[in-house]
């Protein structure tokens, strides 16, 4: 019996983003680089899928979305920011912080501009005593807006592929038994109380192990950041 040469099927640029959207985040991540392949197919579709998505949730895929449709400068990013000057995740301060400038340095994967950022708003949450020192003081932490923690935590989520963030750290702690001394080599830093903030100490990608950003100074110990995932909003994220 003849048969001819084997059929291939591709599907269509709607039905990849609609398979994107709907599967599990480690099939979602197989993904990615048939997106990245069928870029150009897909930049239009975008908009109008991000119309139809929650910008007040934190999945990451619709942030991947965004990323793709302005990975060209073109009409189709200048309508974006035309329409999403501030991004397009929903986030909210109840302290009047304007978080702008860091969903767009997200957005761009600008990550040590990112953290910078988010290292300055932890400071402006904590007052103006942890901004004249340049610092946050552990004991500063519990009086934080939820709002605002739960804020900088989904920016970092949904614009890093659901890699980065506090409550990726939280999981991680979690996952170790609380283990500090197990999850230094987990995020990729160096044990607590070796602080060293040099540009080239630490990997400002996608190619960092997870939980990597954002930073947190453990120069006086782990009790900063035990204090940051021991913060109610925090651990509303990460249901035990």
């Amino acid at each position: 019996m003849l048969s001819g040469p084997p059929v291939t099927t591709t599907v269509s640029a709607e039905q990849l983003l609609e398979r994107f959207l709907s599967a599990a985040p480690r099939q979602r991540r197989s993904l990615l680089p048939q997106l990245l392949q069928r870029c150009p197919e897909l930049r239009p579709l975008i908009p109008e899928q991000l119309d139809r998505l929650d910008a007040t949730a934190d999945d990451w895929a619709p942030g991947t979305l965004v990323q793709l449709l302005l990975s060209q400068a073109d009409g189709l990013a200048e309508a974006f920011w035309q329409r999403h000057p501030e991004g397009w995740l929903a986030v909210s301060s109840a302290q009047g912080l304007d978080y702008g400038p860091l969903q767009r340095a997200l957005i761009q994967q600008q990550f040590e501009e990112a953290d910078r950022l988010t290292s300055e708003h932890l400071r402006q949450l904590a007052g103006t005593d942890a901004v004249k020192r340049g610092y946050v003081y552990y004991s500063e932490v519990p009086p934080m807006a939820a709002a605002d923690l739960e804020s900088l935590d989904r920016l970092w989520v949904v614009y890093s592929q659901g890699r980065f963030g506090f409550s990726v750290q939280l999981r991680l702690l979690r996952s170790l038994a609380g283990r500090w001394d197990q999850l230094w080599p987990r995020l990729g830093w160096k044990q607590a109380g070796v602080w060293t903030r040099y540009p080239g100490s630490f990997t400002w990608s996608l190619e960092a192990p997870e939980g990597h950003l954002p930073l947190v100074n453990q120069l006086r110990g782990v009790r900063l950041m035990d204090a940051l995932l021991s913060h109610p909003a925090l651990q509303r994220r990460v249901p035990a």
